[in-house]
């Protein structure tokens, strides 16, 4: 299975450094159990590798700070002669030009990019990631959701299997009343693509997903038995 054009818009993201945290945290831990995101973004980072290497190493002065105090304090630097002028505003002029063309084929490499994001976002699929956990190092669940779709796919993270009894996944909005469940989850990845079907894809965005333990089989009665033990906010799959 080939990744997506936003898969790897976001792999090259991820190793130009440029996600925001909460989106690089999504791409790392996406990277662990997706083979395919993960080799993505080690070639990204093969390919972008160069552009360190090209940078020549700058080794500072031995003492930077008397050098300024003895610049401050002591007298005025001579003035250099004319012709000394002329040779270091050229030598100046010859730097600022690679400079600006450097630059010039910087922006249009990120041009080519946005003009690529915008012309594929059309036609990928709108995918959302939410990460249920119960604190920020402890991720117990990954739930990818498909807006265009309704798809949902569930994945085990670090969750222990609870004993004698099962996870159960709810959708919980204000515009829905009630949590509502989207079924048990299993200790393998499990895809539904009918339990988002009736809901607004609005409220499947900004909803809360939440895991509650409940007797095996879960809950007997459609309503959560116990407060939840992972909750998770949909995001974006890439910036």
């Amino acid at each position: 299975m080939s990744l997506s054009p936003e898969d790897e818009f976001s792999a090259a993201e991820y190793a130009l450094g440029t996600l925001d945290p909460g989106e690089r945290a999504v791409i790392a831990a996406r990277r662990q159990r997706e083979p395919e995101l993960d080799e993505a973004v080690r070639a990204w980072e093969e390919r972008l590798s160069p552009l360190a290497e090209a940078v020549p190493p700058i080794e500072p002065p031995r003492d930077y700070f008397a050098d300024i105090e003895a610049r401050i304090h002591g007298p005025a630097p001579a003035l250099p002669a004319p012709g000394e002028t002329v040779v270091a505003l050229r030598s100046r002029l010859a730097r600022w030009r690679a400079a600006a063309i450097g630059a010039t084929g910087l922006a249009a490499m990120l041009a080519i990019g946005v003009v690529f994001r915008e012309a594929t976002r059309e036609t990928a699929p709108r995918e959302f990631v939410a990460v249920l956990q119960k604190s920020a190092d402890s991720p117990a669940f990954a739930v990818t959701v498909n807006l265009d779709t309704r798809e949902l796919t569930v994945r085990p993270v670090s969750a222990p299997a609870p004993s004698g009894k099962s996870y159960e996944l709810w959708i919980i909005a204000d515009k829905l009343g009630a949590p509502r469940s989207l079924g048990v989850i299993d200790s393998a990845d499990v895809t539904r693509g009918d339990k988002l079907a009736a809901y607004d894809p609005a409220v499947v965005q900004d909803a809360t997903y939440a895991v509650t333990v409940e007797p095996k089989g879960g809950s007997p009665d459609g309503k959560p038995s116990l407060p939840p033990v992972f909750v998770g906010k949909l995001i974006p799959v890439g910036p």
